[in-house]
């Protein structure tokens, strides 16, 4: 009797390790398969080690079909001006301010963008920690929506091809409209 729940107690330890072996390549192959948000791989790559990831996300183009939510722009005010999301409201990185956001109900569905990604993270941890309890990150931000030939508006609600691509460093993931630098 001792030997069979020996034997018994052994295949389950074999089971138990087959099936953590099981979900971690699981856990692994699908994160992967989560990690890319935008087209360019190496993009991508560069996405997923700058950013913390502690936030929820979604790719541009899950944004694009998002028609509820309320789009925050995380950027600074010049970028904010050269051009936009439509109905987006800037509420900036540097100089973030929770009263740009007063009239935003706790529970009602926000999406944060900047121009990768990074700025836009921390104001999505900032909301969350305050209580918002829908806010999602765009990873790879207004550059990535660009890049998928989705309209983004200057000032004056006109459609516009300029972008601000912050830096040259950073100009390079934003591979389709006109690049502003100023």
């Amino acid at each position: 009797m001792l030997h069979k729940n020996r034997s018994l107690s052994t295949k389950f330890i074999i089971i138990e390790n087959n099936m953590k072996i099981f979900l971690s390549a699981f856990l692994f192959i699908t994160n992967g398969v989560l990690a890319q948000f935008v087209q360019n791989k190496s993009y991508s790559a560069m996405l997923k080690a700058l950013l913390s990831h502690n936030v929820k996300e979604m790719s541009a183009k899950e944004a694009k079909n998002d028609s509820t939510a309320v789009f925050l722009d995380a950027r600074e005010k010049k970028e904010y001006e050269v051009s936009h999301l439509i109905n987006a409201t800037w509420v900036g990185y540097d100089d973030f301010d929770m009263n740009r956001i007063k009239g935003i109900s706790k529970d009602k569905k926000i999406i944060v963008y900047c121009s990768v990604g990074y700025r836009s993270e921390k104001i999505t941890e900032k909301l969350t920690k305050a209580g918002f309890i829908n806010v999602t990150n765009v990873v790879g931000g207004i550059f990535e929506w660009k890049n998928l030939n989705y309209p983004v508006v200057d000032n004056t609600g006109k459609e516009t091809e300029k972008v601000h691509a912050y830096s040259k460093t950073w100009g390079i993931w934003l591979n389709k409209g006109e690049k502003v630098y100023h």
